[in-house]
């Protein structure tokens, strides 16, 4: 064992010495051989255009953005006008106007004897108003929720330049009239009243010139075939 790690050790010193030798024996470039290297392949690829294009392409395809996997890329929108955009806002605050009066609703729903509520035109007394309470609470939470989600996914749709939700907000607007009807509360009225004009100025809003072509123009681009839409 002593012997064979005696020959290794001889073995590691001779290649070292080997290594020394050659890298004496060998000269470095001189700075000017260099410069004229560079020279050289600096006018090679000058005559040869060609030969910068292997470097230039890998750029070019780490720029080119590509469509994530699974989202194919659709057509592309033209830019919603300040109208819209300002419809869309106020459409954002009636979902948030009309959170707030479905908790105002659930505070007086609370007070239920408060109430006259009639069925098939009979007036419903105070044991019968105590018994349908649970009904009556679980109504006004699905009706506000269904309301609230309504608001946002018509401001999203507008802001897409769908025709259909504009034209369904203007009939939702003018059913919210009946709504001012049979309130309970000045706090609750206010809210209503609040919800309701923001309703009417992002439906007049949506109603104008710059909003009409921008809807216009969004429904033609969706009914042109894919073969004849170009990217952005």
């Amino acid at each position: 064992m002593r012997r064979r790690r005696g020959s290794a050790a001889d073995d590691a010193a001779v290649i070292e010495s080997s290594w020394r030798e050659l890298a004496q024996e060998t000269p470095l470039p001189a700075p000017a051989e260099l410069e004229a290297a560079r020279a050289r392949l600096v006018s090679a690829i000058a005559a040869d255009p060609a030969a910068g294009r292997f470097t230039a392409a890998p750029e070019a395809a780490m720029d080119q953005p590509y469509p994530s996997a699974g989202q194919p890329a659709g057509p592309p929108r033209p830019p919603a006008p300040a109208p819209v955009r300002d419809a869309v806002k106020l459409m954002y605050g009636g979902a948030a106007g009309t959170a707030v009066q479905l908790i105002i609703a659930l505070f007086y729903v609370g007070d239920i004897k408060a109430y006259h509520l009639t069925l098939g035109g009979h007036s419903l007394t105070t044991a019968q108003l105590i018994h349908l309470r649970p009904l009556i609470v679980t109504l006004v939470i699905v009706f506000g929720l269904v309301v609230t989600a309504l608001w946002l996914w018509l401001a999203r749709a507008v802001g897409q330049g769908r025709s259909g939700a504009r034209i369904l907000s203007t009939v939702l607007a003018g059913a919210a009239t009946l709504e001012l009807t049979g309130l309970h509360g000045a706090a609750q009225a206010f809210f209503a009243v609040l919800t309701w004009l923001t309703g009417l100025a992002a439906v007049w809003l949506l109603w104008r010139p710059a909003s009409s072509a921008f809807f216009k123009s969004a429904r033609a681009l969706r009914s042109r075939p894919p073969s004849q839409i170009s990217g952005p």
